[in-house]
């Protein structure tokens, strides 16, 4: 892995060398890990000419859910508690030579960038933008791996609660058994804080667990993923407890399921963001549910749980080929309930059989 680390770092060399920036401070956790294979508490990079370095507020402990470094990589550990790495890097440029330093400036407060002019006045400084995020948005083969593993996890962890006894069990500990379960069974930790809803609670999108208890005839809304070296995938599924489905639940299910499968069948590359959306979307718009529709359907995923593509009515740009992303539309009726069908799949060409398909649990409409 260290080729594929170096590899990255050389093509933001290259987009800093375009730019006219000596050197770059990367500072955004998902960056510093994608550049060097690990990010510790507060770390950053400083890329450099001839010669980059991880600076840590303290030694990198190799813990999965920090990852880590490239063994080539030269580190530095701050020798004062309570300093600042990224304050450091600039410092260590100056000493290097650089006369530039490209920032990402979106990731930076305004006090740590006056700390940075502070310690480096001399420093004509920049801002990088999304340059690493345009570099993480197409993953490799490595990459969809352990994307792969982590849905093999989160499917385990929901497979093993659908056997178990639902009712009168409430959401919170619904949730804090699945995040157990995800660990368990390999997870570095839950990809977000898992969401359950249950009854007129699935009517509300983004629904945090209650102590409400499951109850027969609710709808039973989940939401989870794993992490797995960084990498996050989703996985949301909806089910009735306990009793034959009602017309109004199959009614609802079916026809968000109808759209999920719209929005899969539209993950081609070179297909415009928005139309993805639209695919999906349109199928509920034209059922007369447009209010009750989320502001996306669907979100790229890797190191973080929500980046690049969004999948929503005004995105731009294009899917490409190896580029992982969710299909998620629901609808929330409030006070009523809802259903939301979530799937993390990878776009593939035609050729190579089409979107690839991570999340696998069932997505027929079960009664538990």
């Amino acid at each position: 892995m260290s080729e594929v680390f170096a590899a990255r770092r050389d093509r933001l060399r290259e987009y800093c060398a375009a730019s006219g920036s000596a050197a770059a401070l990367v500072s955004r956790p998902a960056n510093v890990r994608y550049l060097t294979g690990a990010a510790p508490p507060g770390a950053v990079l400083l890329l450099g000419r001839d010669e980059d370095v991880l600076l840590c507020a303290a030694a990198p402990t190799g813990q999965p859910d920090e990852g880590r470094p490239d063994e080539a990589l030269a580190t530095q550990v701050l020798g004062s508690p309570g300093g600042d790495p990224a304050v450091a890097a600039a410092d260590l440029a100056v000493a290097h030579g650089a006369d530039s330093l490209a920032l990402e400036e979106h990731d930076l407060t305004v006090a740590r960038h006056r700390a940075l002019r502070a310690v480096a006045p001399r420093l004509r400084l920049g801002d990088l933008g999304g340059a690493v995020e345009q570099l993480r948005y197409v993953k490799d083969e490595e990459e969809i791996s352990c994307l792969r593993i982590a849905a093999e996890i989160a499917d385990q962890a929901l497979g093993e609660l659908l056997e178990s006894i639902l009712v009168g069990r409430t959401e919170r500990h619904l949730a804090l058994e699945l995040e157990r379960r995800l660990v368990d069974h390999g997870a570095e930790s839950p990809a977000f804080p898992t969401s359950v809803a249950t009854g007129p609670n699935a009517g509300s999108p983004g629904h945090v667990p209650t102590d409400r208890r499951v109850e027969e005839g609710d709808f039973l809304s989940v939401c989870l993923g794993a992490a797995y070296r960084g990498y996050r995938c989703e996985i949301g599924r909806t089910f009735v407890i306990g009793t034959t489905p009602a017309d109004w639940q199959v009614e609802l299910y079916d026809l968000v399921f109808a759209a999920q499968r719209a929005g899969r069948e539209a993950l081609v590359p070179g297909m415009p963001c928005r139309d993805v959306d639209r695919a999906a979307r349109q199928v509920l718009d034209s059922a007369g549910y447009a209010a009750g529709l989320t502001q996306l359907t669907g979100h790229g995923v890797g190191l973080e749980i929500d980046e690049d593509p969004q999948l929503a009515p005004t995105a731009m740009g294009k899917l490409d080929a190896c580029v992982p992303v969710t299909v998620e539309p629901g609808v929330h009726l409030p006070g009523r309930g809802g259903v939301r069908i979530d799937d993390t799949l990878v776009v593939r060409p035609e050729a190579d059989g089409g979107p690839e398909l991570l999340t696998i649990t069932t997505k027929e409409l079960l009664a538990l």
